[in-house]
């Protein structure tokens, strides 16, 4: 559960703090995801697109470190 403390009764400061929080822990994508059905033939490619990607990402980061 994402816990942010009010302090000094700025919610404008805490509304950005949980914003940031969900991002980084994934909820607005699971969110998005949940909105409607996906079939699981849809899944696995949308899934393998994925750790191609992050596996392209990683290899760029190890690229960049080397040079």
């Amino acid at each position: 559960m994402v816990h942010v403390p009010v302090r000094d009764n700025n919610i404008d400061q805490a509304l950005k703090q949980l914003k940031k929080k969900m991002q980084r822990e994934g909820i607005f994508r699971e969110m998005k995801m949940r909105r409607s059905y996906e079939k699981p033939s849809e899944r696995r490619v949308r899934e393998q697109a994925e750790a191609i990607r992050r596996a392209r990402k990683l290899a760029r980061k190890r690229a960049e470190r080397d040079n």
